[in-house]
């Protein structure tokens, strides 16, 4: 039996061949970045994909060669503030190449920036609709802060500035109010930083002590923020038992974690003057309740005071020496009891008959 016979190299050209005949030209292609490295040759592999309602549908390897990703990576960081990072959406232009040796790759040799930071703005609007249908956007705003959180969860990088800032700001207050203030360290940038985050939310959760969460990273690029966007953390946030305050990114930046927040400040020392005004505005509130019986009890002591001279003048008024003074005299009889009517006396009955400046005895001769 004849049959024809190809030796794998031989296969392998005839495939080469035939993907330069098909795709003979660059293209623009959309894909999502699966993993991405960098090597310390200059090189930079990536492996692009699809995926439909969750199932992966395509995967390719890719590559931009070192003579190309030094300047398309510097253009790629300036446009997007971010670099190619697992996750992203990419629109790049390709070569497809069929290697006899290593199969089918996609050179890459442009990026398109707006592509990705519109995927992601796309996505944050869909996510924003979910939660919106779900009624978890104003969830967090039927929980009550207590009128002194005392007690803070910070979840944040450990070696952040933002959280030093935070930690500075709150212990310098110029009031002396003292705070509890513990951190939860999660990532806080990149593909793994939702997970990262909702660990310690369920962490802090599951500790019970806490008045309120505390989220804070610093600034950073719409790409580099990307991760507060995702749906999984801001269901995380919405449905936490818990207060939780973001403070996350300059103030061109509101994430969907903002959004389903309890409250959201745009630095983590704005969100440290938050609390101190908490503590100031029951401060206040104490002095004012302390005023306030100050002048009760002025004003009670005042009322006892007029009381008790009005009280000293009808004494004085009633005293008989003041009587006496104005003319008038006291009679007494014998026993010094005083005589109120002469039908009380009797003929030879002694008296004394008392003056404001003396007294003298008397005989009733006749009554």
């Amino acid at each position: 039996m004849d049959r024809e016979e190809l030796s794998l190299l031989e296969l392998q050209e005839l495939i080469a061949d035939g993907v330069q005949s098909a795709v003979p030209e660059k293209l623009w292609v959309r894909a999502e970045v699966s993993s991405v490295q960098a090597k310390s040759n200059g090189h930079c592999y990536l492996e692009l994909s699809q995926s439909e309602e969750g199932r992966l549908v395509a995967k390719v390897r890719a590559v931009i060669w070192k003579g190309v990703f030094f300047a398309l990576r510097q253009y790629f960081r300036e446009a997007t503030g971010s670099d190619l990072t697992p996750g992203m959406q990419v629109l790049a232009r390709v070569q497809v190449n069929y290697s006899e040796l290593y199969g089918l790759t996609l050179v890459i040799d442009e990026l398109e920036p707006q592509f990705t930071l519109g995927a992601a703005e796309l996505q944050k609007r869909r996510t924003i609709e979910k939660l919106g249908k779900e009624g978890l956007l104003e969830k967090q705003q039927e929980l009550v802060l207590p009128d002194l959180p005392y007690a803070l969860a910070v979840i944040s990088a450990a070696d952040a500035a933002g959280f030093g800032d935070f930690c500075r700001h709150l212990e310098e207050n110029e009031y002396g109010f003292r705070f509890q203030v513990d951190l939860f360290p999660a990532v806080m940038q990149g593909e793994s930083a939702p997970e990262s985050i909702i660990d310690a939310l369920q962490q802090v959760e599951a500790d019970g002590s806490y008045d309120a969460v505390l989220i804070l990273r610093g600034g950073g690029s719409r790409l580099d923020l990307a991760c507060f966007d995702d749906y999984d953390l801001a269901f995380a946030i919405a449905n936490c038992s818990l207060p939780v305050f973001t403070a996350i990114g300059h103030d061109r930046d509101h994430s969907v974690a903002d959004m389903v927040a309890f409250e959201a400040v745009k630095t983590p020392t704005a969100l440290a003057d938050e609390f101190i005004s908490c503590f100031e505005s029951e401060d206040e509130r104490i002095s004012s309740f302390s005023t306030r019986l100050r002048l009760a009890i002025a004003n009670k002591i005042s009322a006892m005071e007029a009381a008790v001279s009005l009280l000293e003048n009808r004494i004085k008024s009633a005293d008989p020496r003041v009587v006496l003074a104005r003319g008038y005299t006291l009679v007494t009889d014998d026993r010094g009891v005083v005589v109120n009517s002469v039908a009380a006396l009797r003929p030879g009955q002694r008296l004394r008959i008392l003056f404001a400046d003396g007294s003298v005895d008397a005989e009733v001769v006749d009554s």
